[in-house]
């Protein structure tokens, strides 16, 4: 009896130890919130990781030379209150510092002003300081910016950063392994500069189609040229250049809305997804996500105005109202906050996907389950539980209560259920 006990307890030990690397679920999944307009106790039940569009213009106005007068923006916004609250909410706060309402020759000294800035920054706001913000990032996607350019303010500020308060974590901004564009800079505008960030940012939406429809489409599907593979790429370039940094996907998203798209106009064509497609893609995204070297993923965005066009319909709540992805991610965050990914079970194209997640402590697991692709389709599958004992199944709910139950069938240690393309969710002992 002594060595079975010995036994399992080494075996929970190693369990816990080979994956303590990856994040819990709630230290994983971010939202994209913005200053005043954030809600954060309405939030809360789906994220505990919240970004902002902090704009440097709102503490130094058009004089990027200007002296910051923290708590209080050039606009008079109160960080320590509007911050503050977010905080008593129980989030933790990455602030995008926005660039772009400066042209590169509108600073008044790209390198001083940036460096400035960074250092008074980091002082009131970092960990050290009043504890507000806990990471930033050196513009959001300052396409506008030269290479040259980016990379001045990106040194300097993060110098400023670094002095300020070492233990604010820098950022870069939005980047992809490619020449810069529109809206990203290239990876090779940081290199050599390992010491001054910590983390490599990536923004990725699962377009399909470009202009004029701008279509989206299942996060699994293997004709998204610019989805996975693109986070893949910044994975292999970290690998390469920067091993060690993190990685954040700091903006991915669908968007949906109840309204047609206008009758003409540069959006006549545009295509949406559903509320239920929206939920149950995001949901999935998150689980793939988890499954490689990603640290971070953050969901854009908190709210929309129900206007059909690209990122206006992409919020988990419309005016505020939970739509069926609010419902999804709340559920998701209760059910796996506390759990991160073990393994992959099954994964299988336009078929069956299975992932295991343990608990933080190694005692309890969750198999999350699903269809893998952009139709209503159900699935029969079986899958092996490992071992482990089925406590319950649940299916991601749409709307607000319990989630619906799922009917399985266990023999011998594998459970036989019907998938859909809403993730379930079986919850497991040992």
């Amino acid at each position: 009896m002594k060595q079975i006990t010995m036994t399992a307890v080494l075996m929970l030990l190693l369990t816990v130890y080979a994956h303590a690397d990856k994040p819990l679920l709630r230290d994983f999944l971010g939202i994209n919130g913005h200053t005043v307009q954030f809600k954060p106790d309405l939030y809360r039940p789906t994220t505990e990781l919240v970004r902002d569009y902090h704009g440097m213009n709102w503490d130094v106005g058009d004089d990027t030379s200007r002296a910051t007068t923290f708590p209080f923006a050039n606009n008079r916004v109160d960080w320590q209150s509007l911050y503050g609250s977010w905080r008593k909410a129980g989030y933790r706060i990455d602030a995008s510092i926005m660039i772009s309402k400066y042209k590169p020759n509108q600073w008044r000294d790209l390198a001083k002003d940036a460096e400035r800035y960074g250092k008074a920054f980091a002082k009131f706001f970092g960990p050290s300081g009043r504890n507000l913000v806990q990471a930033a990032e050196v513009g959001n996607e300052p396409g506008g910016y030269d290479d040259a350019s980016y990379r001045t303010v990106f040194e300097h500020m993060a110098r400023g950063f670094r002095a300020g308060d070492p233990k604010l974590k820098v950022v870069t901004c939005a980047m992809h392994d490619e020449p810069s564009g529109k809206y990203h800079k290239a990876l090779d505008c940081v290199r050599g500069l390992d010491k001054l960030y910590d983390v490599i940012n990536v923004h990725a939406y699962p377009q399909l189609e470009g202009w004029p429809t701008w279509k989206r489409s299942y996060p699994e599907d293997a004709r998204l040229k610019d989805f996975m593979p693109r986070i893949e790429k910044v994975i292999d370039w970290r690998n390469q250049h920067a091993p060690g940094k993190a990685i954040w996907l700091t903006e991915f998203g669908y968007d949906s809305t109840t309204k047609p798209s206008p009758a003409k106009g540069t959006f006549a064509k545009w295509v949406g997804v559903t509320d239920a497609q929206q939920a149950q893609w995001l949901v999935r995204s998150v689980l793939v996500f988890t499954a490689i070297d990603l640290d971070r993923a953050y969901i854009y965005f908190f709210n929309d105005d129900d206007n059909p066009s690209v990122h206006a319909a992409s919020g988990l709540t419309r005016h505020y109202k939970p739509k069926p992805s609010f419902h999804a991610i709340a559920h998701l965050q209760k059910t796996l906050g506390d759990y991160r990914f073990d393994r992959v079970v099954i994964q299988q194209a336009d078929a069956v996907y299975a992932y295991r997640y343990v608990r933080a402590d190694g005692r309890s697991a969750v198999i999350a389950a699903w269809s893998p692709t952009g139709s209503d389709r159900e699935a029969q599958a079986t899958i092996d539980l490992g071992g482990a004992k089925l406590i319950r199944a649940e299916r991601m709910p749409l709307t607000d209560g319990a989630a619906p139950k799922v009917d399985v069938k266990v023999h011998a240690g594998r459970a036989t259920l019907t998938l859909s393309e809403s993730p379930t969710y079986l919850i497991l002992s040992r």
